[in-house]
């Protein structure tokens, strides 16, 4: 499956980058998970219990970001597990619009999924996957939208 997409965000580019590439700070936005193990700073674990049509799968998922172009691109690799399930993806974002803000991010996203989560179709997996990432950019917007 592929994901593309464009997101603005009403912030600075500098603070748009530090929190998409801040572990610990992006994950208090993706929705269901658990916990998350910084590991140095390319790789971290990640617990996350995620509902998909009948299904909720705890997944543990393996990050690791494998180019940096500081504040403009960044590539990350992620590998993840639960029962009877493998995911793999590869993503990059590249943010752009005036260093002042607002940034505008450009995201591609590849995922190939194998087991039972591939079973239940992938137009239902599509939707889910959707929504998450709405969540998740919701969250970064809240997060760094000028106090009022």
């Amino acid at each position: 499956m592929d994901f593309t997409g464009t997101v603005e965000i009403e912030a600075p580019r500098a603070a748009v980058w530090a929190l998409l590439l801040d572990f610990e700070q992006l994950a208090t936005c993706g929705p269901g998970v658990q916990s998350i193990e910084r590991h140095d700073d390319t790789h971290a674990s990640v617990r996350a219990k995620i509902g998909v049509g009948f299904m909720t799968l705890g997944f543990t998922i393996e990050l690791e970001l494998t180019e940096v172009a500081p504040p403009d691109r960044a590539v990350i690799r992620a590998t993840g597990e639960a029962p009877g399930t493998q995911v793999e993806g590869n993503g990059e974002m590249r943010l752009s619009g005036p260093a002042e803000g607002p940034t505008t991010m450009d995201y591609t996203a590849a995922v190939e999924i194998f087991g039972a989560l591939a079973g239940i179709g992938s137009r239902m997996i599509e939707g889910t996957a959707a929504k998450l990432i709405d969540e998740t950019f919701d969250c970064v917007r809240a997060r760094l939208a000028p106090a009022a």
